[in-house]
């Protein structure tokens, strides 16, 4: 009988505070249950990667990992974004399937099990995606609908209503950190990885406490990166708007000829002035902001700055009695 795995959860934290103690009870009993039923192994703990709150979230971390629970807490040395804290998450933990999931609790932990079996029948890759966007105001799923489809027509391979709730295997964690990309759109890049996948459907919840950490500004921010990490399609965009501007260019000049021609009543110099110039300026200005992004990312890119740091590392090191021993380092 193969020897059950060890299960490592990866959940980044920024002042989570409000929900912090929740979260740590519904993961650690259903690590027990798990554990109780021989699904896992009894190493298997949870990992708090505290991306460099203000709050309370670190101090409670500690406090769980001190009083005994199976945590590790893991602190950035400074806030360095969701997609960022997750990636030091899976790169710090040590587990056989390691799952990624959210502190606010609207990923339902109920589905881990789900996603554990589809591990055990041989899947590299369980990606949990919702089953409905009932709760979603109108612009919401519309704004969503819109931004998969967009991906899709760029050539950008993604799983539609899926976020960053996933298991993945030790292989697949490992081929992961090959990717030294400073700008991470780990949903993007996930699928790159080619293993074999499966998917878990299962019902968001809203949040349980506190403010969300993805205001729509940070929305448009992720679907920015996402699009010009993965796609070069809009460079090629501005040529096909720089022949289209040409072209209507030339159907300009032939009006303006035929007005000419025709005696019609046009306003000398009104037609061949004014119109060009806003439209030329405002394709021009669209072209140079996109042409700038995508410079800016391999300025970025080829500094080759390291992701984060991490500032401490607080865990329980079982010592010759059993009982543990806590480091922080």
């Amino acid at each position: 009988m193969a020897a059950s795995p060890n299960l490592s959860i990866v959940v980044p934290c920024y002042n989570e505070a409000e929900v912090l103690p929740e979260t740590l009870r519904r993961l650690e009993a259903l690590l027990v249950e798990l554990q109780a039923r021989g699904r896992i192994s009894t190493a298997s703990s949870i990992f708090f990667i505290d991306d460099g709150s203000r709050d309370d979230t670190w101090p409670m971390i500690a406090q769980a990992v001190d009083s005994g629970s199976p945590v590790v807490g893991v602190r950035l040395s400074r806030n360095r974004g969701h997609q960022v804290a997750l990636i030091a998450g899976l790169e710090a933990a040590d587990g056989d399937a390691v799952i990624s999931i959210d502190a606010d609790l609207q990923d339902d932990v109920s589905a881990i099990e789900q996603m554990l079996e589809k591990f055990e029948q041989g899947a590299d890759i369980v990606y949990g995606v919702r089953r409905s966007r009932d709760g979603d105001s109108l612009f919401k799923l519309g704004s969503a609908k819109a931004f998969y489809r967009l991906l899709s027509m760029l050539g950008v391979e993604t799983v539609s209503d899926h976020a960053d709730f996933r298991l993945l295997s030790r292989r697949a964690v490992n081929a992961l950190a090959e990717y030294q990309e400073v700008n991470l759109y780990l949903r993007g890049i996930i699928p790159l990885l080619g293993f074999r996948s499966e998917t878990v459907f299962y019902d968001r919840h809203e949040r349980f406490a506190g403010q969300s950490k993805y205001p729509l500004r940070r929305m448009v921010g992720l679907g920015l990166n996402a699009i010009t990490s993965f796609s070069i399609l809009p460079l090629r965009l501005i040529s096909a708007i720089g022949f289209a501007v040409s072209l209507a260019t030339l159907v300009l000049g032939a009006w303006i000829l035929v007005g000419a021609l025709t005696h019609a009543q046009l306003v000398p110099g009104w037609a061949s002035t004014v119109l060009p110039i806003y439209f030329l300026g405002g394709v021009q200005l669209i072209g140079i902001g996109i042409i700038g992004e995508y410079v800016g990312k391999l300025y970025l890119e080829s500094k080759r700055r390291p992701r984060y740091f991490i500032d401490r590392i607080h865990r329980r090191i079982p010592d010759a009695s059993g009982s543990g021993t806590t480091v922080a380092r």
